[in-house]
């Protein structure tokens, strides 16, 4: 077995290792520049909700939105 071997156990463990660090990026830039985003959880169909001493906001709408983007990404860069 080649240790240079992409293949291998260490092969895998690096891809996962590389494939959670660009999500954790990703994830960072989003938050830093998420603020610049007016629209984001901001759609039609999100639920707010506020009373007296509380508030309850759920963006359903903003979840499936990213939820739809990510899926295309995600099978026009896993194919092989």
């Amino acid at each position: 077995m080649d240790p240079g071997d992409p293949s291998g156990p260490l092969g895998n463990i690096g891809r996962t290792l590389l494939i959670a660090g660009l999500a954790l990026a990703a994830i960072g830039a989003l938050m830093m520049f998420g603020s610049r985003l007016p629209w984001l959880g901001r759609l039609p169909g999100d639920i707010h909700l506020r009373g007296k001493n509380w508030s309850f906001h759920f963006p359903i709408v903003t979840s499936i939105v990213v939820s739809i983007v990510l899926t295309i990404l995600w099978n026009l860069f896993s194919r092989k």
